[in-house]
């Protein structure tokens, strides 16, 4: 027998569990879809949520069918990277992330030169604006890229890694030629290390041209040293404030890295004899090298260093024998530099440092300092096994432990919405999502100073920043944006051209299972006043229980 539409709302709303309070309409509207009676206990759901970066059908059922322990084996073992064959060619279709960054380096740098050369007037004003235009569409790629493997990836806790890495050795698009890097940072530096060693992940940010150009490594030189980034490395990447290092320490750490810098364009200065040969990159979508592979590193008798676009060049290194963190290294050239990461990295505070990082992330704003203490530990028993440590994490009691929970950033908040709105279905458009993340004020490599976005819940919890979240829900809610519009010339459509689109049915298995049964009382009582199943989804999107978890 068919219930009618105030029947199952009224069963919906007597059977659910938990939400917030918000200002209300009338009745949920008219939904074709019954409660599915697979419901997840609420343990389970807190856990995946702390794990995720939100629920869909995907997820829920490889948790129902694996268990949680088996779960967690197969998201560490970090074989499950694939996408939607959908978004993949979406994604491809972005030159940002088909085209070796090297060929984006050098047209960029041609670009530049047939500029000089013109002559002044309206033709050389277009086509400055059209050379800045084409670096932001790069940047914009990248963002939209790592937007949709938030939201598509089949691991989503290895991608919640990726975000929390990229944010944590942050750098800024909008600086120099950074944007040119964009892709290749998120998709060939941070995704191949998320779960691997963390020494292996910081000398890949270390080689990163988008690194070097942000924090200044590459005008580090000899006489004329550049201490940025490596007073960055420390304070920021891998030790913390109030570690025990020194000022000296700093000194001595930008002296290794004297000579780590960025290949000039091919037509651009090179030392006598040298061929810059630029490597034959595929396109990121395309199978990777396993984490931690050396991919491609030259290293001659000279003791020139290549991989991809990095380059150490030994005439501009200081050889001079250093005093660093209490121990002396030689001077021998780029050894120093791997020297110098395996210290840092097998430094107690470091383990400390980034073991709370990642329970601050995780789990609460202030972590119980046994799951630190017991994260720490399995860092420096592992060498720096970031899957060990995460295991750590999830299997222990304390990740749950007390009322306390977790409010969402802008991009966690976004991808979860995404994720129970749309439920794996794909977009074809991915620039609105660039332009609610923007709204919420964290976008992906926008960040001006290298500190990254701030971790904690009351960096996003003021009332502008809940109002702006309101109407992105409400967007997002009403079927709003142009999301499964295709994006032919990345031109906004005006208003009265916008395509209408019926507002998604959220109420749907996902939320019955998930969701509903664990919805506070206020929030159910919001929900029953909506008019509309647009302002229903609002409602529910904008929520406490939504926004925490």
């Amino acid at each position: 027998m068919h219930l009618s539409i105030l029947a199952r709302r009224r069963l919906l709303l007597t059977t659910c569990g938990s939400l917030l309070a918000l200002v209300g309409g009338c009745v949920r509207p008219d939904s074709t879809t019954t409660i599915t009676p697979a419901i997840l206990g609420q343990a389970d759901v807190r856990w995946l949520q702390r794990a995720a970066f939100g629920l869909d059908s995907a997820t829920l059922e490889s948790y129902r069918t694996l268990g949680r322990q088996r779960w967690l084996d197969r998201e560490l073992a970090d074989r499950s990277d694939t996408l939607p064959p959908a978004v993949s060619a979406l994604i491809a279709s972005y030159p940002a992330l088909n085209t070796p960054p090297a060929e984006l380096l050098d047209a960029q740098a041609q670009a530049r030169r047939e500029l000089k050369a013109m002559p002044d007037g309206d033709a050389r004003v277009a086509a400055r604006k059209a050379l800045q235009q084409h670096a932001r569409e790069l940047g914009e790629q990248a963002q939209q890229a790592e937007l949709l493997h938030a939201i598509y990836g089949s691991n989503p806790l290895k991608e919640q890694l990726v975000w929390f890495w990229l944010n944590h050795f942050s750098v800024y698009a909008a600086k120099g030629d950074v944007r040119l890097y964009a892709a290749h940072y998120a998709e060939q530096v941070i995704r191949p290390h998320a779960l691997g060693r963390f020494r292996d992940l910081v000398l890949a940010t270390l080689q990163s041209p988008a690194m070097l150009e942000f924090l200044d490594n590459a005008k580090n030189v000899k006489g004329k040293t550049n201490e940025n980034y490596a007073r960055e490395l420390m304070e920021l990447h891998t030790l913390g404030v109030g570690s025990g290092y020194t000022q000296q320490d700093v000194q001595a750490l930008a002296l290794i890295l004297t000579g780590a810098g960025v290949v000039p364009p091919a037509s651009g200065a090179r030392r006598p004899g040298e061929s810059i040969a630029r490597p034959q990159g595929t396109a990121y979508g395309r199978k990777r090298a396993p984490a931690g592979a050396r991919r491609g590193v030259r290293r001659d008798e000279a003791g020139w260093v290549r991989e991809g676009l990095f380059v150490f060049n030994p005439r501009k290194h200081d050889f001079s024998d250093k005093q660093f963190l209490g121990h002396t290294i030689r001077g021998s050239g780029y050894p120093e530099i791997e020297q110098a990461v395996t210290l840092i990295t097998r430094q107690p505070a470091c383990a400390r440092f980034i073991s709370r990082q990642l329970a601050e992330y995780f789990v609460a704003d202030q972590p119980p300092p046994a799951l630190v203490d017991a994260m720490a530990q399995t860092f420096q028993r592992t060498d720096g096994d970031i899957a060990a440590v995460l295991r750590t994490l999830f299997d222990s009691p304390a990740a749950l432990a007390g009322p306390a929970q977790k409010f969402k950033d802008p991009m966690r908040f976004l991808v979860s919405a995404m994720q129970l709105t749309y439920d794996g279905r794909p977009i074809r458009n991915a620039r609105p999502l660039l332009g609610w993340l923007n709204q919420m004020g964290e976008p992906v490599f926008g960040r001006l100073t290298p500190d990254g976005w701030p971790l904690d819940g009351g960096s996003w919890s003021g009332s502008g920043q809940m109002a702006t979240r309101f109407a992105v829900a409400r967007a997002i809610g009403s079927g709003g944006g142009r999301l499964f519009a295709a994006d032919d010339d990345g031109q906004p459509m005006r208003a009265n051209r916008m395509p209408r689109t019926p507002a998604p049915d959220l109420d749907g298995p996902l939320f019955a299972a998930a969701f509903a049964p664990y919805l506070s009382a206020p929030t159910r009582a919001a929900l029953a006043k909506a008019g509309s199943a647009a302002e229903w989804n609002t409602y529910l999107l904008s929520s406490p229980d939504f926004n925490y978890r």
